[in-house]
């Protein structure tokens, strides 16, 4: 029977797991080569490495529970409980010498993030959130008191997104603009206080997963401009996906960016 929960050697197995990949991708970071993959986006010999020691990590910590991966299986299985990982989120960034960018990992049950670890290796944080019990930056609690308190005026937009501003160009944008490169990290932002919204245009599972338990777990209200990844379907093939989303600090800042949303969706 599957455990709703991770229990606290496997708390520790994951982290541990995490530990070992920001490692590796410290040493790495500056003396990387990167390939094309076949849709245009960039790869490098440390996502592969990446990805096959989380997959075999997470399958040694928790045998029988399959993982999605944006270098490796895309294909949703049947069980109750999976993982979905992107191992190197922003890797442009990566393979440009910029220091940011995220390691996400999500565990699945019932079709929604259970548990969500987020690393970022270059700033050494890393987040997590356990469905109805909260979520931490190194330890400490997150909540949505102090994220409110932050007084952020930005928003967080993915380079696809910018097509908004050409769609709306008579209307001023509401709010600094901030490009991270990092989709999961865009919209982690929001929970954290660094930005009050974010809009991702293409977002694939992997990168959504983790971010998505963290905004829940701090009452960010989400938007699902498409696709509600919340519906996943057994045997669905996830590679060209995309879940559009629009995430905010609340739901008038929601009702405020909702037409930039919007527009995304237009042809």
């Amino acid at each position: 029977m599957t455990s709703r929960f991770l229990n606290s050697q496997q708390l520790l197995a994951v982290h541990q797991l995490l530990d070992r990949v920001a490692d590796r991708q410290r040493q790495d970071f500056g003396h990387i080569v990167s390939d094309l993959k076949a849709d245009g986006s960039l790869i490098t010999a440390c996502d592969r490495w990446s990805d096959q020691a989380l997959v075999d990590g997470l399958s040694e910590l928790a045998p029988g529970e399959f993982t999605l991966s944006e270098e490796g299986e895309k294909v949703c299985p049947s069980s109750s409980a999976f993982w979905v990982v992107d191992p190197l989120d922003g890797t442009t960034n990566y393979a440009a010498g910029i220091p940011y960018w995220a390691i996400s990992v999500a565990r699945f049950v019932d079709g929604r993030p259970s548990e969500a670890f987020l690393e970022i290796p270059s700033l050494r944080q890393r987040i997590v959130a356990i469905r109805g019990r909260g979520a931490w930056r190194n330890g400490k609690p997150l909540t949505p008191e102090t994220r409110l308190q932050a007084g952020s005026a930005c928003v967080s937009l993915c380079s696809r997104a910018i097509r908004v501003l050409q769609r709306r160009h008579e209307d001023p944008f509401p709010g600094k603009i901030r490009l991270l490169g990092v989709a999961s990290l865009n919209l982690v932002s929001v929970a954290m206080g660094q930005t009050v919204a974010a809009l991702e245009a293409t977002p694939k599972i992997w990168d959504l997963a983790a971010a998505w338990l963290v905004l829940s777990e701090l009452d960010c209200p989400l938007q699902w401009l498409d696709q509600d990844p919340a519906a996943l379907t057994p045997g669905q093939d996830l590679a060209d996906v995309s879940f559009p989303v629009l995430a905010a600090s609340s739901q008038a800042e929601l009702e405020r960016l909702r037409p930039w949303g919007e527009s995304l969706l237009l042809s």
